[in-house]
Parts: structure tokens; C-alpha cells; sequence
């Protein structure tokens, strides 16, 4: 299974919630920082839940997420 996790530009994001309401794990919120234009920014829950789909990527309308993919290595017993 694929993990992910996203980065979100605080310059960039206005709170327009389509991130949120997009992101079939539930992994983003809008926090409690505000940002210099005055938006309370999204953030990610981080709960291990992401499986970098990048659907809130795609709605950004402002290109404010970017999703990266994690690499687990498995370890294999000997």
C-alpha cells in the first residue's frame, strides 16, 4: 500500500476547503495559523492514513499542495 504525505504552501493557500473535502482519508484541516494574506492555512493531520491519491493536489486552485510519495523498504527476515 502506498503512503504519502502532502506539503502545503502557506503563501499560497485561502482556505477554500476543496482539499478538504476532496481527500477520501480525511488527512487535511484547516489549522489555526493564518497566513499573510489573512487565511487560516490547511494542514495535514499527518494520522499515516495518506496514500498520496494527489486529489487534493488536483483541486488546488492555487497549486498550494504538493503530495509526495514515501518509500517503505521491506525488510525481509533471514
Amino acid at each position: 500500500m502506498k503512503k504519502g504525505k502532502i506539503i502545503i504552501d502557506e503563501d499560497r493557500c485561502k482556505s477554500c476547503l476543496l482539499c478538504i473535502n476532496q481527500c477520501p482519508k480525511g488527512e487535511i484541516k484547516i489549522g489555526e495559523k493564518i497566513n499573510k494574506f489573512g487565511y487560516n492555512i490547511s494542514e495535514f493531520k499527518n494520522k499515516g492514513q495518506c496514500n498520496a491519491c494527489t486529489l487534493c493536489a488536483i483541486v488546488c486552485p492555487d497549486a498550494a499542495i504538493e503530495v509526495i510519495e514515501i518509500i517503505e523498504e521491506k525488510v525481509h527476515n533471514r
